[in-house]
């Protein structure tokens, strides 16, 4: 009879382990990015801070390269950046590319941040965004862009089907 016991602990013990692993990568079937963009009236620039979920960015750099990344070594870090300065572009009123520029990044188990400024220049300065990172890898990626211009707060949603959109709002004329 204890053996009987033991046995059906084990075999509930087992199911409930292989219930939590299949949660965790069911709760992982969505990926997203999240970007804050605001102008610090301190320094004079306009800051960028971009989240990722840590497991897409090592997934993407593993597709890439072959090889795992350890993101805590700037000989790495330098791969990363690369790849995220061409796929996050701030274009000023002519279209051409605006120089950000790369700050830093930290990573943990969770997630990768990595901070960019665009030095000397508010917002304004800023016609669209180019927002693409990890849509390469990840046709389902979504990227949140947050504007925060003095305050007033404008979301941007960047897809596959819309990588590049408009900082400012359009202006609807008045109808006579």
């Amino acid at each position: 009879m204890m053996m009987f016991r033991l046995k059906h602990s084990f075999k509930a013990l087992c199911a409930a382990a292989l219930l939590v692993v299949s949660a965790a990568a069911d709760a992982h079937r969505f990926h997203m990015g999240i970007t804050e963009v605001a102008f610090n009236p301190r320094t004079g620039s306009t800051e960028i801070v971009h989240t990722y979920m840590a497991h897409d960015i090592e997934a993407l750099l593993m597709n890439l390269y072959g090889r795992q990344f350890d993101l805590g070594d700037p000989e790495d870090q330098v791969v990363l950046r690369k790849y995220v300065e061409s796929r996050f572009v701030l274009k000023g009123q002519d279209k051409a590319r605006l120089p950000v520029r790369w700050v830093g990044m930290t990573a943990d188990s969770q997630s990768v941040v990595i901070y960019q400024e665009l030095e000397n220049a508010p917002l304004s300065k800023t016609a669209a965004i180019h927002q693409g990172v990890l849509m390469d890898f990840l046709p389902d990626q979504v990227n949140t862009v947050n504007l925060n211009n003095a305050g007033a707060i404008r979301s941007l949603t960047f897809t596959q089907a819309a990588m590049e959109q408009a900082t400012q709002q359009p202006t609807q004329e008045k109808q006579p």
